[in-house]
């Protein structure tokens, strides 16, 4: 017998697995002297409206029953190393999740990717932190598994439409993730744990009999007529392929310049700009358990979530938190010498001192007229010259801008600044100065409104760290909304981030399986 009940549990009993079961199979009126009974948790979400703080919890109780087991998922790829070959360009979660599905639709693909493997990257990441040596490409954006394998892990998405969400999260823990993620409505795996996994989903790939080459960078694409053939890489070599999948990631400019001066087809996209802001953690916690003194052992790191509109010369536009990493650490994600750019991450344990988040504002074409003339790269152009503006007032180095919060609602200087968890060091700047007006001021009124919403958050106990510029793509490669393939250039599937139609690790890798879809479905299986 099998019975599906909804519990409302204290943190200490949600958490510790024999009070949990003691409590679900009360709940479900089971006797606990019953022999053969199995409880677990399927969903798990944390509520904090009131001062009591609950964990909801839907569990399954079984007795006299073996549970199926929760992943459903086995991973036993065929083998397709004498099949035909598609290229897969970036091997972030859009790559490496398109890969793995062309191996099970029986293509074999080559997976190139610019940077390091997993490993080699580490030493790229500590010569930023360290030396403030940027590897134009090896870096915390590019390398094996993209921006998201040191830069946090979080596997939270709003879409829903988009795929098979359960599916992405199983592959996950069919290559080393903890069932957890299957069970917490906000999933994380952490950076810490991210690169073991990375390298298991490529080893999937390799004895399947596909191909994954490293530091190796396509600068050309080889084009019949209105069809793509194949890539040219930087050392001349030719790769041909019966289509392909490009998955750059936000940050690939090379590859945007290289499309435009292609005469592909590519547009200038929204994004949002403005910088990352850090707290203690345990402040957030006060502010968000409403705990007197610390959080106590049972309940994660706590996050939030804000959004404002704000007005600036006639025009609305959002400011919001985006990628909040409790428990977290900011690092230097630059990707090229001459620009300097933060984001966020966190461990599996979530156990820093620190709680950063990105606090962007929305940036609309319409408030770029004076880079109109950069076309479809209008957006990204804007972007790389906010950055440099950035290294330049933080040094020149990777020392970060950065102010207090509330001095930079007042305008003011920050006579000295807060510990940090950003390796490279902060230099103590007017961020009004560092930010477009358009940007910097709505941020104020952002920040004004966030400190009536959350008592405690204003406060000179934090500070803005600069920039977070990095949150999507500034450039768009349009598709066809069912096909997948560019509209013009046959045997291109745009895909992820970089082309703008992902947010994130899963709605990437969702992504990266539907275009492996398309392209074999129109080009291998006909």
């Amino acid at each position: 017998m099998k019975k599906e009940i909804q519990l409302q549990l204290t943190p200490e009993v949600a958490y510790t697995e024999d009070l949990f079961k003691e409590a679900a199979l009360r709940a479900a009126g089971i006797s606990l002297a019953e022999s053969d009974v199995y409880a677990r948790q399927v969903k798990r979400s944390i509520d904090a409206r009131s001062r009591q703080v609950k964990i909801n919890v839907t569990a399954e109780v079984f007795v006299k029953e073996v549970p199926e087991p929760m992943l459903t998922f086995h991973n036993d790829y065929p083998n397709v190393s004498n099949a035909e070959q598609i290229i897969i360009v970036g091997a972030g979660p859009a790559g490496m999740f398109a890969a793995l599905r062309a191996i099970e639709l029986g293509v074999k693909p080559i997976l190139i990717e610019r940077g390091k493997d997993v490993r080699a990257r580490r030493r790229d990441l500590a010569a930023i932190n360290k030396s403030h040596i940027v590897n134009p490409e090896s870096n915390y954006c590019f390398g094996e598994g993209g921006a998201g394998t040191y830069s946090d892990g979080k596997l939270y998405t709003r879409s829903k439409k988009r795929g098979d969400i359960r599916r992405i999260m199983e592959i996950f823990v069919a290559h080393g993730a903890t069932e957890e993620i299957l069970v917490d409505s906000h999933p994380h795996i952490g950076t810490n744990k991210l690169p073991k996994l990375v390298a298991e989903l490529r080893n999937s790939i390799l004895e399947a009999g596909g191909e994954v080459l490293f530091d190796t960078k396509v600068v050309d694409f080889i084009l019949d007529g209105n069809e793509m053939k194949g890539v040219i890489l930087q050392n001349g070599e030719k790769i041909l392929g019966k289509g392909v999948i490009l998955a750059t990631g936000h940050s690939a400019r090379d590859i945007f310049l290289l499309l435009h001066q292609k005469q592909i087809l590519i547009e200038a996209k929204p994004f949002a700009l403005g910088v990352r802001i850090e707290h203690r953690q345990n402040l957030i916690d006060q502010i968000q358990y409403s705990c007197a003194v610390d959080r106590g052992p049972y309940l994660p790191a706590s996050y939030y979530s804000l959004v404002q509109q704000t007005e600036y010369q006639g025009k609305q536009r959002g400011v919001f938190s985006f990628c909040m990493c409790p428990g977290g650490f900011i690092v230097p994600a630059a990707t090229a010498p001459g620009e300097l750019v933060v984001n966020g991450m966190s461990p599996s344990r979530r156990d820093s001192k620190y709680a950063n988040s990105g606090m962007v504002v929305a940036v609309e074409l319409e408030d770029l007229p004076q880079y109109a003339h950069y076309g479809p790269l209008a957006a990204m152009m804007f972007q790389a010259e906010v950055e440099q503006k950035a290294w330049k007032m933080g040094g020149e180095t990777q020392v970060a801008p950065a102010q207090l919060m509330v001095d930079f609602t007042n305008r003011k200087v920050s006579e000295s600044l807060l510990d940090t968890s950003y390796q490279p060091g902060l230099s103590s700047v007017d961020m009004h100065a560092v930010l477009p007006k358009m940007i910097s001021e709505r941020l104020r009124q952002g920040l004004v409104a966030f400190g009536k919403k959350m008592k405690g958050y204003l406060t000179n106990e934090a500070q803005l760290i600069g920039i977070e510029s990095r949150t999507s793509s500034p450039v768009r490669i349009p598709r066809d909304k069912e096909s997948f393939e560019h509209p013009i250039i046959k045997g291109l599937y745009p895909c992820g981030e970089g082309a703008g139609y992902a947010g994130g690790i899963v709605s990437a890798a969702m992504d990266g399986e539907r275009c492996a879809e398309r392209l074999v479905e129109k080009y291998v299986r006909r």
